[in-house]
């Protein structure tokens, strides 16, 4: 069957086409398997060979046979044929093979539509600003290319034609988005979010050995960021609470892998401090919250160790509103359970730390006195803070206070913790972050992973659970003033953290501050965000049906304005350069109460205006001239339609 010549596709329109699925598919080159990108850049090249070349397209057996191979293919590299990864890799491998049997008009729109669909998945990757312009320059190009294809006929509109019309499209299409953006019905988790989806994200884990903090170090990857109400506390009171270790068999401490009762009772001592958190994704439960936090925000929960878990895995950066009290005191009993999983240390692990607890228990008059000597002994005796700590064997803590005495804050909370149960102290792990850089661009709090950090809790008759920091004994800078300037000099430490170029710092803090923005006013926007925006408008329990009816109403409002000024604009556009200019000079004179009657020529209305307003007659006769001459006469050229447009310009009646 024969193709019309109107919906043949020459090379120019797919060029257009290529260009616009290269834009848009470029970003997953690096998030599928090396072999489907080869596969999709050999495609699009022989789609570009039989074009320009005017060659057949190959048969549908050998799309068929390609499209089963790439699937078998795809299957191998992910394992399943389920979710985000192969999904994405079979729509670019599907959309490189559509190329190859596109013969018509009809065919290259499909692609088209197919280009826009791809945008949306570049997102379930990143919302970064970045990734948002680059996306909207695809949208751009894509459109233009739609544009293209609406002109069947030759000669083919310019480039900066159809980019400079999708432009406007994109323009006149803002008002709705913002609209639909406001007012559709939000819904809770992310868009797609699975719990493979996680994988390479790097934080805290529920489990802590030596080194395991420490490996952070090298990590300025954002962690959450925090807003605060007042006064930013000071750092050494900036302790970011995340799992609880109970449990040690000799070299790893585990947090419990059961939710743990309600939380304790405890007496607060002053005003809590009120902030907002905006944690980035990380695949896990935990949220974070200073110690210690006053009550769950929605759709999670507290512990009865304090730690804050979200119902679902945070998949997506997740913001919520905390209020915590600073000072504070223990006042519920330790229940027996409690007690034996304070005190449990795995038999015949760490001899030597266990003797000395014995000890230096036997020489102290009471807890306090021990605790205090245990600091002490940190304090005093050649105990090193470094975040390259030496490898420790099968009794970690033993070689760490004899033998090393160099570590991280693993090192000294875990053997701090192992000295107080060995003492008969009930005591337990706790890690989270310290400190955080306090961006002045934006004021707030940026939390980064290589300030995570670990201390430790002991149990005390008189004040219940008491945070107790061994860092703090060895390097009071480390808590005091944050990481980086506790690190020694001369060791690994993340280029932003370093501070040697402050035009680089303030540089990042600037963008990040933009970013952050970003996170709060678009991927923030989340159901409670857009109840209290409607509520600040009057509607009071904005269900899904009142949110309809009112998206309905503003969408068709917004609608019939845009849809006014394009045909306007349409009428304007009809008019010839000469009419549009005389038309104007007219308007501008019926905003003076000289208005031209329908059935007026030029030149009775120039004498009736010259007639009304003597001191114009100059500037009316000199355009009305213009006009007739160029309207009516055979020797008008076009210095005379430049010269009535600027004397239109320049009248002011």
């Amino acid at each position: 069957m024969s193709i019309a010549a109107a919906d043949r596709l020459d090379m120019r329109r797919v060029g257009w086409l290529l260009a616009s699925l290269l834009l848009v598919a470029a970003p997953h080159a690096e998030r599928v398997p090396w072999w489907v990108t080869l596969l999709v850049a050999a495609l699009f090249v022989w789609r570009f060979h039989l074009q320009r070349h005017a060659l057949a397209l190959p048969r549908k057996w050998l799309l068929l046979a390609i499209a089963a191979g790439a699937m078998a293919g795809i299957y191998l590299s992910y394992g399943r044929i389920m979710g985000r990864d192969y999904g994405i890799a079979l729509l670019v491998v599907v959309l490189a093979l559509k190329l190859l049997e596109m013969a018509t008009l009809r065919d290259a729109m499909i692609l088209v539509f197919l280009c826009y669909f791809l945008v949306i998945t570049n997102f379930l990757y990143s919302q970064t600003i970045p990734m948002a312009l680059y996306m909207l320059g695809a949208v751009w190009l894509t459109t233009a290319t739609m544009i293209g294809f609406q002109f069947r006929s030759p000669p083919a509109k310019s480039p900066r034609y159809q980019l400079r019309n999708a432009g406007l499209m994109l323009l006149q299409a803002a008002p709705l988005m913002l609209v639909l953006f406001v007012l559709f019905p939000r819904v809770q988790g992310p868009l797609w979010g699975m719990p493979q989806d996680a994988a390479g994200m790097t934080g805290l884990s529920d489990q802590m050995s030596p080194g395991s903090v420490s490996g952070l170090i090298s990590s300025d990857a954002v962690a959450f960021r925090v807003s605060f109400k007042g006064q930013v506390p000071a750092t050494d009171r900036l302790y970011w609470r995340g799992p609880v270790m109970w449990d040690f068999d000799g070299y790893t401490w585990s947090a419990a892998q059961t939710i743990s009762p309600p939380p304790r009772r405890y007496q607060s001592r002053g005003d809590p401090v009120e902030y907002a958190v905006t944690v980035e994704p990380s695949g896990k439960h935990w949220l974070f919250a200073l110690d210690l936090p006053v009550a769950a925000p929605p759709r999670s929960i507290l512990t009865g160790d304090y730690q804050l878990l979200s119902q679902a895995r945070i998949m997506t950066r997740m913001r919520y509103d905390m209020a915590s009290y600073l000072d504070y005191r223990d006042n519920a009993g330790l229940q027996p359970y409690e007690l034996r999983r304070a005190l449990r240390l795995p038999p015949d692990s760490n001899p030597r730390t266990a003797a000395l607890a014995r000890e230096m228990r036997a020489a102290a008059r009471d807890d306090r006195d021990y605790i205090d000597a245990v600091l002490r002994m940190f304090r005093t005796s050649n105990f090193f803070y470094t975040t390259q700590p030496p490898r420790l064997g099968a009794d970690p803590v033993d070689e760490f206070l004899f033998t090393t005495r160099a570590g991280f804050c693993e090192h000294y909370a875990s053997s701090f913790v192992v000295l107080m149960r060995a003492a008969g102290i009930p005591a337990r792990v706790v890690t989270g972050y310290q400190g955080g850089e306090l961006n002045s661009v934006g004021n707030y709090l940026i939390v980064r992973q290589a300030d995570a950090h670990a201390w430790a809790e002991v149990w005390l008759d008189d004040a219940g659970w008491s945070r107790v920091d061994p860092t703090a004994a060895v390097s009071p800078t480390r808590i005091e003033q944050g990481i980086a300037a506790a690190v020694p000099q001369g060791e690994p430490l993340p280029l932003l953290l370093q501070n040697r170029y402050p035009w680089l710092e303030r540089a990042h803090l600037t963008w990040d501050s933009i970013a952050n923005a970003w996170n709060q006013m678009v991927l923030g926007y989340t159901p409670e965000r857009q109840q209290q925006l409607l509520r600040r408008a009057g509607i009071d329990n904005a269900t899904w049906e009142k949110l309809a009816a009112l998206l309905l109403v503003i969408t068709g409002a917004v609608m019939l304005v845009v849809s006014a000024l394009i045909l306007r604009q349409l009428r304007a556009t009809h008019l010839d350069p000469v009419t549009a200019a005389y038309a104007r000079f007219c308007s501008r004179l019926a905003r003076r109460g000289l208005a031209r009657h329908p059935s007026e020529g030029p030149d009775a209305f120039r004498k009736r205006t010259t007639a009304a307003r003597p001191w114009l007659a100059p500037a009316i006769d000199a355009i009305s001239d213009l006009y007739i001459r160029l309207r009516y006469g055979d020797t008008a050229n076009a210095d005379d339609l430049r010269q009535l447009r600027r004397r239109v310009r320049a009248f002011r009646p």
